[in-house]
This record gives C-alpha cells, sequence and structure tokens, in this order.
C-alpha cells in the first residue's frame, strides 16, 4: 500500500491531474469513479490505483479488469488518494487510460450506426470553447443525441482535462474526436464531401428548425462569451439562429448544441 505522498508514483499522478503537457507527453489521462472504470475499454486501461475498502467492495469487478487489460492494481491509502483526486469526494479508484488517437479524417467519415443501420454523419465542430464543464456536456449530450464525431479547434479547452472528463459521463470512449490544426482546412474538406455545415450564430437568418438535417450535416459552435469568429462562422452554408423570448440574449453552448442535434436526431428518426 501507498501511504505517503511523497511518493513518486503519487507525484507523477498529480502532474497527470494538473498538467496537459504531462498528460500529452504520456499520451495518457486520468478517470475517476466506479462508472468511469466500468467504462474504460480493456484495452486502453494502463494502470488502476483503488482503496483497500474498493477492493473489497469490487474484488470481482478489480480482478476481471486487471485479467482483461494485462495492468496491475495498486493499492493506496485514503488519505493518499483524496491527495490525488480531483474529486471532493472521490469513490476509491483513479484509472490511467491511453489516449485515443482520432484522425480529422475518420471523424468526417464516422457514420451513427443504429438498429436501422448506418446514418449519415452528425458532426460538431467547437471553435475556441473554453469551459471543461461545457465541454464535457457537449460529448455527453452528443452521443445522446446521435452525432458520429465532435472536431475542435485546437485552442478549445484539453478534452483530457479531468473534469472534461468526469463531465461526458463515458461519452469520451466511445465518441470520435479529434484536435484541428486548421479548423478552416477540415471544414473545407468535409463541405467537399458532401457535408452541409451550419452555424450558430446570433446574427442567423434561419430558424434552427427549419432546415432537412437527414442529409450529412455539421454543426458549428463558437467560444462562450464571443461566438463563432467571423473566419469559422463565414464558412457556413447556413447560419442558425434559435428563437428566444424575454431578455435572453444567447444560450450556453452546451445548452444551443443540445437544442441543434436533438432536432437533427428528432428528424432522423422520422
Amino acid at each position: 500500500m501507498i501511504t505517503s505522498t511523497s511518493n513518486a508514483k503519487v507525484k507523477r499522478l498529480v502532474n497527470l491531474r494538473r498538467k496537459r503537457r504531462a498528460r500529452d507527453e504520456e499520451k495518457v489521462f486520468l478517470t475517476e469513479g466506479l462508472r468511469m472504470f466500468q467504462e474504460a475499454p480493456a484495452e486502453e486501461l494502463l494502470e488502476l490505483y483503488i482503496t483497500e475498502k474498493f477492493f473489497k467492495k469490487e474484488k470481482t469487478l478489480v480482478k476481471e479488469k486487471c485479467e482483461k487489460s494485462g495492468c496491475r492494481f495498486e493499492i493506496l491509502s485514503d488519505s493518499v488518494m483524496e491527495y490525488v483526486s480531483d474529486t471532493q469526494h472521490p469513490q476509491g479508484v483513479l484509472c490511467v487510460v491511453r489516449q485515443r488517437n482520432t484522425g480529422g479524417q475518420e471523424v468526417i467519415s464516422a457514420k451513427q450506426t443504429h438498429r436501422t443501420g448506418n446514418r449519415n454523419p452528425l458532426i460538431l465542430v467547437l471553435d475556441n470553447l473554453q469551459d471543461p464543464g461545457n465541454l464535457g456536456t457537449i460529448f455527453r449530450t452528443g452521443e445522446a443525441a446521435g452525432v458520429t464525431g465532435i472536431l475542435m479547434s485546437r485552442d478549445c479547452v484539453d478534452v483530457y482535462n479531468p473534469k472534461v472528463v468526469r463531465s461526458t459521463m463515458g461519452a469520451i470512449f466511445r465518441m470520435p474526436f479529434c484536435y484541428a490544426e486548421s479548423l478552416t482546412e477540415v471544414i473545407q474538406e468535409m463541405k467537399t464531401q458532401g457535408i452541409y455545415t451550419y452555424a450558430a450564430h446570433l446574427g442567423g437568418a434561419c430558424i434552427y428548425d427549419e432546415p432537412d438535417y437527414r442529409k450529412p450535416s455539421a454543426f458549428f459552435i463558437g467560444n462562450e462569451g464571443n461566438g463563432l469568429s467571423d473566419e469559422v462562422a463565414g464558412l457556413a452554408d447556413c447560419c442558425l439562429k434559435i428563437p428566444m423570448e424575454g431578455c435572453v440574449e444567447s444560450l450556453n453552448a452546451a445548452i444551443a448544441a443540445a437544442v441543434l442535434v436533438f432536432e437533427a436526431g428528432r428528424q432522423r428518426r422520422h
């Protein structure tokens, strides 16, 4: 059992939690909690740290996961687990998971598979999104609505930030995504492949529920405070607005994304 916060492994875990550079250098990220442990693909699970209490309660699950992944678990004392955790009340399990390496072309060409068969791409394009909770919620909401992939500009918040990972509720393991070195180039590539592009924009001339999203579609969502950059918005085939009453000027980025993708999902069910 590791009982000291001065332990080299503990210091490394804290560094991975705090610093994007450390995560990117090792090409790993951290997940916490029972649900994320259950959902982590065995082939991507590299290291497992648990408390004695967690092991006694979930012994069968721990042994099964370790057998499938080939990794061994280490016991941390309760105080050390609290020290390395990003949550106020840790559940006693922390995983080191391999980062995913999805390319832009994979995201663009991904199809949504349901019992009804393959469906056209439905992509979210995120421009300079900065709030970890927003990004995580967009992943979770996107999966629920049938989004096939998420493209992000390089200046978006780190998808492997612990707050983002936690907010995805496991969707990070299933949703194809990538950061684009040049968002404009990726958008141009989408358009050459017949994907119709829509920008969520306060100056939009088209109400969001008017277009036909049953064809290959992509929605552009901008920065929480400033919206889409002019360059990205200018590439959209259509600018959409979401009618609002009262004195509200705009919606939270994750909420706006949810409104759009669930409308697309509704249309694709009919």
